[in-house]
């Protein structure tokens, strides 16, 4: 389970908008780049290969939230 998920805006503009967020999960610290049409850029560590469609969703949900849904 994803903890203590943080994101901040990171551009916004006409063309791009993208936010830069992070958390832990099981000690470990990922942080990564979230962008406008949903794609994810990670950085380091990359998350492993069974972990990252998990993770990527979890991200999508709480990005809607936060972004889209959130009180304003």
């Amino acid at each position: 389970m994803i903890s203590h998920f943080q994101w901040k805006e990171r551009r916004n503009n006409l063309v791009r908008r993208e936010w830069t967020f992070s958390f832990f999960h099981a000690g470990t610290y990922y942080t990564g780049i979230y962008f406008k049409d949903g794609s994810i850029t990670w950085n380091q560590p990359d998350p492993a290969t069974e972990q990252q469609p998990l993770f990527e969703s979890q991200i999508h949900d709480l990005m809607l939230y936060h972004v889209y849904e959130g009180p304003f």
